[in-house]
């Protein structure tokens, strides 16, 4: 079942990132993904669409960072009916950095003030 939503946001993250389609061409053939310009305007149009591999590659060059909402898809609600968390990359680092850091997380929660946060609560 083809997804309307993506022909719309390769055009327009395409044309965001001032990338001709001879050049997205380019680079996917670069990428090992011999694609001609014919495709990438039919994939632009609605008339076909790129596999999963070659949406991701595609993703990335156009620096697409939420893909399931560009394309259309809600998040799924969490278990205890909150909105899922959507991070950016900078988010991701930060966390990634806290979770490898464990020396330093006191030093954090007293930064971010959740030390006085747990001591109202208790």
């Amino acid at each position: 079942m083809k997804n309307p939503n993506i022909a719309r946001a390769l055009r327009y993250y395409r044309k965001l990132n001032n990338l001709s389609v001879d050049e997205v061409s380019d680079y996917l053939t670069a990428q090992n993904i011999p694609t001609k310009s014919k495709t990438i305007y039919g994939w632009e149009n609605g008339n076909s669409q790129p596999n999963a591999d070659t949406l991701m590659t595609l993703c990335g060059y156009y620096k697409i960072e939420n893909i399931l909402e560009t394309f259309g898809y809600t998040p799924m609600e969490r278990s205890d009916g909150e909105s899922p968390i959507i991070l950016t990359r900078e988010e991701r680092n930060l966390l990634d950095a806290y979770h490898s850091h464990p020396e330093m997380k006191k030093a954090v929660q007293r930064l971010l003030q959740f030390e006085d946060e747990k001591a109202a609560n208790s």
